[in-house]
């Protein structure tokens, strides 16, 4: 930031370009252009309030921050002639006390910068204190010292499993071999969940410094980033971010004086689920079909190119620098016994305040949803988390108490995942849901294994049978027991944990499944072959606008006389529901 200036910073990454932070940043530039303001415009990451995108601070000389949230074309002028040039800001717009309630509340490791620096500026990065912790690490401490130092501060993956980071990379270091390779998993593929894009659009050196350390402790010369192709503008920061470390001399050849070797490339991936599965992940960038392979021997022996290689994600490595620069046990103190520091979700779905989000361990899930994440939109019934995506599970408002750490999490049947957290109401159907993420993975099963293969799609179609009201009293237990077998047989995670969503929904709400078979109804009135749209003659004043927007013309009356629909001519579309002005239409 320049000193003597006022800064103008808006929100720039895919959640603030996709509400309209480019044409406010437009605006913005045109009026500082207009009148030759002394300010300067700068462009940052997403600070995590995405439901407020576009959001736009304005950081006066002395350091006093404004926050403007939901900011349109229109409000974006208002800021300029009102705060910038007549110096009273625009209270209506201001979101600087929700801000606090929102960000206040969270503990910022892994998006310490998100939201605050240019992330496509080396010098920002630098300012904040960026690659001082590969400078302690190259030139104050050893590879073990390194490694004994994240082992202490209780880092664990963030990528799912949650296995000790420190552990991974010593099990690397110790095997010898010519060349090791170090590759960063952004092929975040979970529906709903946006965290490591959302780090690396925000701090891209912060996931490449942990890198460096990452590989400076295991002896790796070679890294790679596999990153899904589908986010072009996480590629754009990272390919620049790369480019300024090598005009830096930050990678290459003895970088700092030290010795130490290392080069990066970026991988974009096709999209596909299963090559968030690290061996999956490795044959791809091998150029093979992404498909997993037994193990042992695990990639810490024979991985990529069958040589030793380590793999973390990015939110992993985001942490690693603030670990080193600041010591083990200040990260320790954040978190459980065995589940230490902080971790990133991804808050979608039903929650007020959606979007990302750093809290530390232990926190509980009540919490997260109704502290930070301010309850249950439009003020609906809370009715479960689904924690960890398509490999994870749900939980039931009855465990809102649930810690948010590995071993609590898992004894719900759920997974803390990469981060991912879809809140649901009353509103949302769970049967349905577990329709949702079972066609998810079903498409994404690599098919190597028949348990996975066959196993998600006899579970996806007995769930399209119980949501069409086909379904049979028998097929219940039959459901429970493939998911089962599928669970206990599957080669990789992805199949051994596609049947958690069937089987927490099967466990905390099998009422909703029975009544879908026995009384073929959707309590959540969702699942439209169960409904029935009937009109109420009370209500309805044959105003007709439901039946000219009915497609199958199901729906007739006189004007100004009740209506009625033709059941057997209905398709259950909703138009008439939707268009209804009089709440006339009822849906059973």
């Amino acid at each position: 930031m320049q000193q003597g200036k006022t800064v103008i910073k808006v929100g720039f990454s895919t959640c603030g370009i996709a509400a309209g932070g480019n044409k406010v940043y437009e605006v913005l530039t045109k009026g500082i252009a207009k009148d030759n303001l002394q300010v300067v415009l700068q462009k940052t990451g997403c600070i995590g309030m995405c439901y407020l995108e576009p959001i736009v601070d304005v950081i006066t000389p002395e350091g006093n921050l404004f926050s403007y949230g939901g900011v349109t074309e229109e409000n974006a002028i208002r800021i300029m002639e009102e705060h910038i040039k007549q110096g009273q800001p625009p209270e209506d717009l201001l979101i600087n006390k929700e801000r606090e309630e929102v960000v206040g509340q969270q503990v910022r490791i892994a998006l310490r910068n998100c939201g605050i620096i240019d992330p496509e500026s080396m010098n920002d990065y630098r300012e904040s204190g960026g690659y001082k912790a590969i400078e302690k690490a190259l030139l104050e401490m050893t590879p073990e010292k390194v490694i004994d130092e994240v082992l202490r501060s209780g880092l664990r993956g963030r990528g799912g499993a949650g296995f000790p980071t420190g552990l991974k990379w010593r099990f690397t270091r110790q095997y010898q071999s010519n060349q090791k390779y170090l590759v960063c998993n952004a092929d975040e593929g979970d529906p709903g969940a946006f965290m490591d894009r959302s780090i690396i659009e925000g701090d891209p050196h912060a996931v490449l410094e942990g890198m460096m350390i990452a590989a400076y402790a295991i002896g790796a010369s070679e890294g790679h980033i596999y990153v899904r192709a589908e986010y072009p503008l996480a590629i754009i920061r990272l390919d620049k971010a790369i480019k300024d470390m090598k005009e830096a001399g930050l990678l290459g050849n003895n970088i700092l004086g030290s010795g130490f070797n290392f080069t990066l490339k970026i991988k974009k991936g096709a999209g596909a689920f299963v090559c968030g599965e690290e061996t999956a992940l490795i044959a791809s960038l091998e150029g093979e079909r992404g498909m997993p392979r037994l193990k042992p021997p695990f990639p810490a022996e024979a991985g990529l190119w069958k040589k030793p290689t380590c793999i973390n994600n990015v939110e992993t490595f985001a942490n690693v620098p603030w670990i080193i620069l600041n010591g083990a046990e200040k990260y320790a103190a954040y978190g459980t016994e065995k589940s230490k520091g902080t971790k990133v979700f991804a808050l979608a779905g039903k929650a007020k305040r959606g979007g990302l989000i750093e809290v530390p361990m232990g926190i509980t899930l009540k919490e997260v949803i109704f502290g930070v994440g301010g309850g249950i939109r439009d003020d609906k019934k809370f009715k479960g988390v689904q924690l960890g995506g398509p490999s994870g599970g749900c939980i039931p408002e009855s465990l809102l108490d649930t810690p948010v750490d590995y071993d609590s999490v898992g004894k719900t049947g759920a997974i803390m995942g990469s981060g991912g957290m879809i809140v649901m109401d009353e509103t949302t159907c769970m049967v349905d849901m577990a329709r949702f993420f079972s066609n998810f993975v079903q498409n994404e099963s690599c098919g190597k294994c028949i348990h996975c293969r066959l196993g998600t799609k006899r579970m996806l179609e007995i769930l399209n049978r119980i949501t069409e009201g086909k379904a049979q009293p028998e097929e219940l237990d039959l459901l429970e027991e493939i998911a089962y077998n599928v669970k206990e047989g599957a080669l990789c995670g992805l199949g051994q944990t596609a049947p958690n969503p069937v089987l927490t929904t099967l466990n905390y709400f099998r009422e909703e499944y029975v009544s879908h078979i026995m009384d073929r109804k959707c309590p959540a009135k969702v699942c439209y072959e169960l409904l029935t749209y009937t009109i109420d003659p009370e209500l309805c004043n044959g105003c007709r606008r439901c039946s000219k927007r009915c497609p199958t013309e199901a729906i007739s009356g006189n004007k100004k006389e009740p209506h009625v629909i033709d059941q057997e001519k209905c398709i259950k579309c909703g138009n008439c529901f939707d268009t209804c002005r009089f709440k006339a239409v009822l849906v059973d």
